[in-house]
């Protein structure tokens, strides 16, 4: 058994010299699906009942998958005391009629009223769940599987990619067991990355966390494709659902998933460009770190002229790591990540001793778990052989616009199809405080994180929380929408994500 469907050829050869062949595909199993419990809510709670599922899932193949999330309970009127009176409504229609189907009344209110201003969204799945809900928003209260939002504001919307360090074990495989749209965007990825690849990455990317091979998930040559891959498929998914960006941005990594959602590069060349960058950086020479620290980019910037100044450039080279490029800098500004989230690179000593003197001043420090210092002098040995696969691609004029971490404002056609500008984007500083301040300038109110968790949207509130020079969010303030959440069953935090967005009058093909 090699774990594939059987396949077979039937050739059918006439007398006359006709000829016929036709290629034959095991079967997919058919799992029975339950009939819904319209009772109540299920005895088991839900998170034992996705963590048995998971279990007796011997294996992760898009076999027996369901369609997709199903449609909440959309509702929305003129007035707050309209939207009261609409779910009191609702509920008396459930209780007159028990054979009212939920799925139904979804697709009526989905398809068949106009969203206006004042809006709620009902998640539960049960009959007596969403009656409760509905209940509670018919009194003015808050419900467990209920979502509300103020009136809606105008505003663009913008998605955002996490770099390295947003990955986790596991992440996109429910996704993939239960989302047919999801599982084939993935498996096209897949099989893009897969001949650059020494290992199969869809056994990394699914691997149980704690295995061996889970473990590989943290090596750059793997963490880099896998967040392509999962990135890809979800703005695919999220597409299919509707709802279409108005700004794209990515951390580091990330706007290369972002350069390809926008058209700059198609799938084989974007696949090529990430699966080089990823195993370029891993050849690189181990050693370096990178501790983030609480100060201002300035604070850094002074920090590292008075250490260079305290230390003569013979004691800078002799304390230089193997790997290190003489004459050149021991210590860079690998990201300024908020208004006071900087993130030193370079050699271990010199970053070390430099997170050593904020820590004197109170300053929090954190060292990264990282394999190697990037965006630092320490990658300069990956350029040239990086440089060589970006200039052999081809490059197209973007289809959103996309802002750049490389240079903190909206990225001109001319530089995303300039080879020179992605290799820069290697070795450059990632300004995602400016890239976030851009966003706003332009107009963007809802942010919508497409990637394993929430890394960027924590990092947005802190960025837009400070005035900064540019212009302060429309009326309603920003709202950030993290896609996929860590420890959330993924089909439902995708259902919940695409409410957050309808609440906030981002349109939903439902």
């Amino acid at each position: 058994e090699t774990g594939s469907p059987r396949r077979a050829g039937v050739s059918s050869f006439g007398i006359s010299g006709t000829n016929a062949h036709v290629i034959i595909e095991q079967a997919p199993a058919v799992a029975a699906v339950p009939a819904p419990d319209r009772t109540g809510a299920p005895d088991v709670p839900a998170s034992d009942t996705a963590a048995a599922a998971t279990a007796a899932t011997p294996a992760l193949t898009p076999t027996a998958r369901r369609t997709g999330p199903p449609v909440p309970l959309l509702l929305s009127a003129r007035t707050p005391e309209a939207l009261r009176a609409q779910a009191g409504r609702l509920v008396s229609r459930l209780d007159a009629d028990p054979d009212l189907e939920l799925p139904d009344v979804a697709y009526s209110l989905a398809t068949g009223r106009a969203p206006l201003e004042h809006r709620a969204v009902v998640l539960g799945r049960g009959r007596a769940a969403v009656r409760r809900s509905l209940t509670a928003l018919a009194h003015g209260r808050s419900a467990g599987r209920l979502l509300t939002g103020g009136p809606v504001r105008p505003g663009r919307t913008a998605f955002l990619f996490p770099g390295q360090g947003s990955q986790r074990a596991g992440a996109g495989a429910e996704l993939y067991r239960d989302d047919p749209v999801f599982a084939d965007a993935l498996d096209e990825v897949l099989t893009g990355l897969d001949p650059h690849l020494d290992l199969p990455l869809r056994d990394i990317l699914f691997a149980g966390p704690g295995t061996p091979r889970a473990d590989l998930l943290d090596r750059t040559r793997y963490t880099q494709p896998a967040l392509f891959a999962l990135e890809t498929a979800l703005f695919r998914l999220v597409r299919h659902w509707g709802v279409r960006p108005d700004l794209l941005m990515g951390h580091s990594i990330g706007e290369l998933a972002a350069a390809h959602a926008a058209g700059v590069l198609d799938l084989p060349d974007a696949c090529a460009l990430v699966a080089a960058r990823g195993r370029l950086m891993d050849e690189l020479p181990e050693g370096g770190a990178m501790v983030a620290v609480e100060a201002t980019e300035e604070e850094v910037r002074q920090a590292l002229l008075d250490d260079r100044a305290g230390h003569s450039v013979p004691e800078r080279e002799a304390g230089r790591e193997p790997g290190g490029e003489p004459g050149r800098d021991a210590v860079d500004i690998a990201a300024v990540n908020g208004p006071a989230s900087v993130v030193l690179s370079g050699d271990a000593d010199a970053v070390r001793r430099l997170a050593g003197a904020f820590r004197s001043r109170g300053r929090r420090t954190r060292r990264l778990k990282v394999s190697h210092a990037f965006h630092s002098a320490r990658t300069d040995g990956m350029l040239d052989a990086f440089r060589d696969v970006a200039e052999s691609l081809t490059y197209h004029a973007p289809g959103i616009e996309i802002v750049s971490n490389l240079t903190g404002r909206t990225a001109t056609a001319a530089e995303l199809r300039s080879p020179d500008h992605w290799v820069r984007h290697v070795r450059g500083t990632v300004r995602f405080l400016e890239g976030a301040r851009r966003l706003r300038a332009e107009g963007a109110t809802t942010y919508l994180e497409i990637g394993p968790g929430g890394v960027l949207s924590g990092m947005l509130h802190a960025c837009l929380s400070d005035p900064g020079p540019t212009p302060a969010p429309a009326p309603g303030g920003a709202g950030t929408v993290p896609l996929l959440r860590d420890g959330r069953g993924e089909p439902e935090a995708v259902r919940t994500a695409l409410a957050s967005l309808h609440l906030r009058g981002v349109p939903v093909d439902w």
